[in-house]
């Protein structure tokens, strides 16, 4: 198959075949495919998640509340694999209708509020909690301007520069080029506003950083798509110190291995439900429990 070759029918069909990796899952339509209803633990906080970049966004933030004494932020953190297909359960699609991670119900309330979209997830926690997001009228509008920015940004970085680089069946020159050059350029956007500011959106840590590094962050690092020589990430300096010192973070490396189900077994806690998950739950440590 070459990049040239395929001309478009005048009515698209679903050929279930197609799509690689994730041919399994990806479909055209919504809705629940199966019933399942959602675990529900003991926490005010009820995520359900994966750790891949936009669920760690969420895990992060949680776990940066906890450590600044916000014991409210407690939480149960369930797996959804999407590989399974889990996102589909009936149970998931009631509080998420798009079927994506993460989601989360909040039961503090009289009555539980579901949430979803990671955005929106954020926004709900840090003003709820009233920290990692500012009162003063144009702070807050740096936070959030940065924060729709990753929302918006991502899915070139994600979706489309990740995925056929990373993950589609066929390597297409052109697609892998065209989603490099937006990578790129993004990439450049913060290495400039990096330049003359200690977070994305000043002085101050923010869920604006939150949500882009497990993005951003992780791509110059090295730990996303295995692409960092190909986009020569180390040219992007002050993007390389931020992330290099968000990483850093106790919270950061904690929420990084919430529902995570790849990588290193220390580094893989599949369900969180107590601070002490970290030390006793992680994959490797089952492993040898048996």
């Amino acid at each position: 198959m070459s990049d040239d070759a395929y001309s478009p029918p005048a009515i698209w069909t679903w050929d279930k075949e197609n799509g690689g990796r994730f041919a399994s899952i990806n479909r055209p339509i919504a809705g629940a495919t199966h019933d399942k209803e959602l675990p529900v633990g003991r926490h005010p906080l009820q995520l359900y998640s994966m750790g891949t970049p936009n669920g760690v966004k969420v895990t992060i933030l949680l776990e940066e509340l906890l450590a600044a004494g916000y014991s409210e932020a407690e939480y149960d953190a369930w797996l959804i694999s999407i590989a399974d297909g889990d996102q589909f359960g009936s149970g998931f699609v009631d509080i998420n209708p798009n079927s994506k991670i993460p989601a989360l119900v909040d039961r503090r309330g009289a009555e539980p509020l579901a949430i979803f979209e990671s955005g929106a997830i954020l926004t709900h926690l840090a003003e709820s909690f009233g920290t990692f997001l500012p009162t003063d009228p144009a702070a807050r509008a740096r936070v959030m301007s940065w924060l729709f920015w990753q929302m918006g940004s991502a899915p070139f970085l994600g979706g489309g520069f990740g995925h056929f680089y990373a993950y589609a069946p066929v390597k297409i020159e052109y697609a892998i080029n065209r989603y490099a050059m937006e990578a790129k350029r993004q990439l450049d956007v913060l290495d400039r506003q990096l330049a003359d500011n200690a977070y994305v959106a000043g002085d101050a840590y923010s869920i604006a950083d939150m949500a882009i590094w497990p993005w951003y962050g992780q791509v110059v690092l090295g730990s996303l798509y295995n692409a960092a020589e190909f986009l020569q990430v180390q040219d992007y300096t002050h993007v390389q110190r931020w992330a290099r010192e968000l990483a850093e973070r106790p919270a950061v490396k904690r929420g990084r291995m919430v529902n995570r189900t790849f990588g290193e077994p220390s580094e893989q806690l599949r369900e969180r439900h107590d601070a002490s998950d970290f030390e006793l739950r992680t994959a490797d440590k089952l492993k040898a429990e048996g």
